[in-house]
């Protein structure tokens, strides 16, 4: 391009060869998928170890037919957003259901959890009359973090899990109101927070909780249900996706009926924006019907993770507090990371490097994400690569 649209371009180009030097670069992929196999445009096959279908249900058949099923009866696209005409039964319907999985009184479908997360914060504070202050955990998901500090909204970070920290922070506020937002199971280092300790503390504080389920809901509490669930009427905002272990796509958030209501009145994410398609509904109509029945799955999938934890500890690498589906491999810097994904790949399995600025600097790592539809012999042969992986400090890994 020439004129002021090269300019662009020009900058485009220093900003790519600035993340080539630094090992940051990305690149897109593409993939022909078979279940838990991948197929690359060379030929070669590899075991997914790295999405998060924790559960196996986007191949699920029977949820492929219920979203081809819907599809036929109301159509590719819903055609308008909820408040103008793309509000269909069907969405009603839905969000009763899962309304009632959750043990919530309501629910609402947003159309992704990034979405959902940088939007709801503001319309929350708002709701509490906007001298809020937003007590943040430092390792919530950038979505989070885009909600809670890029909204022009007053917001702080509390250290990892670090509950006295926190104290510190809602004790020492002056703020007229003040909310807790944190993840529940942390997307990059697999740890969970101690919700009932913090639901204790929220209370002592009078601060409402907004908790993101993403990786628990499918995966823990009774029936998958998250474990929000064990604290019914407590946790006041809960968000979780439907393209993990629902094996769909989107998010939802859930609360109270007039929390609900709010958000349909007030929450940008829900009003400016197409309602979710048909197909979306019917994968998660199929799902809910399922995901009671799959405690098998979820026992097997935690003792999957356990085991790939030991592997991975075994030969010399930090995996966090890891406690979860989710196993980080720790490398430190971006270029050990990339090594290690590159001997996975030699050994047939794809996990994929996750570094700066996704990670704090000097914990680029590999990303083990696990999922209830590799075999057993597949995952046997997972952890002998995993125990045979180099020693920190050999062959490209510091």
């Amino acid at each position: 391009m020439t004129g002021p649209a090269g300019l662009l371009d020009m900058a485009a180009a220093a900003a790519l060869s600035a993340l080539d030097r630094a090992g940051r670069r990305r690149v897109l992929r593409a993939y022909d998928r078979d279940g838990i196999r991948l197929r690359l445009p060379d030929g070669r096959v590899l075991v997914d170890v790295a999405s998060n279908d924790y559960l196996g249900l986007a191949q699920d058949p029977g949820i492929i037919d219920r979203a081809a099923e819907f599809t036929a009866r109301y159509g590719a696209g819903s055609g308008a957003s909820r408040l103008v005409c793309g509000t269909l039964t069907a969405h009603r319907e839905v969000e009763e259901k899962l309304a009632a999985f959750l043990g919530t009184e309501a629910a609402l479908l947003i159309g992704t959890g990034y979405q959902a997360n940088a939007t709801l914060p503001a319309a929350l504070a708002e709701l509490l009359g906007g001298d809020v202050d937003l007590l943040v955990d430092r390792l919530a998901h950038a979505s989070l973090l885009q909600g809670c500090f890029g909204q022009g909204l007053k917001a702080r970070r509390f250290r990892h899990n670090d509950l006295d920290h926190l104290e510190d922070l809602l004790r020492t506020s002056t703020a007229a109101a003040r909310m807790v937002v944190t993840e529940l199971v942390f997307s990059m280092d697999g740890d969970a927070a101690d919700l009932g300790a913090l639901l204790d503390l929220a209370d002592r504080h009078g601060a409402p909780v907004y908790l993101d389920e993403a990786h628990a809901i499918g995966v823990l509490g009774p029936q998958g249900r998250g474990l929000a669930a064990h604290f019914p009427g407590r946790v006041a905002v809960t968000m979780g996706t439907l393209g993990k272990a629902f094996g769909g796509f989107g998010a939802y958030v859930a609360g109270s009926r007039l929390l609900i209501d709010y958000l349909v009145n007030r929450c940008g994410g829900v009003i400016y924006t197409t309602a979710p398609p048909p197909a979306v509904l019917g994968a998660l109509d199929a799902a809910l019907d399922v995901m009671p029945s799959l405690d098998m799955e979820r026992m097997r999938l935690a003792g999957m993770g356990d085991a790939v934890r030991m592997a991975v500890r075994g030969a010399g690498y930090d995996t966090a507090a890891s406690s979860t589906q989710i196993i980080p491999v720790i490398a430190g810097a971006e270029q050990a990371a990339l090594d290690l994904q590159a001997l996975l790949e030699q050994a047939g399995f794809l996990a994929v490097a996750i570094r700066p600025p996704t990670v704090p600097a000097g914990t680029a790592r590999l990303r083990l994400s696990l999922s209830s539809a590799l075999d057993d012999q597949t995952v046997g042969q997972l952890l002998g690569v995993l125990t045979c992986l180099p020693p920190r400090g050999m062959d490209g890994v510091p």
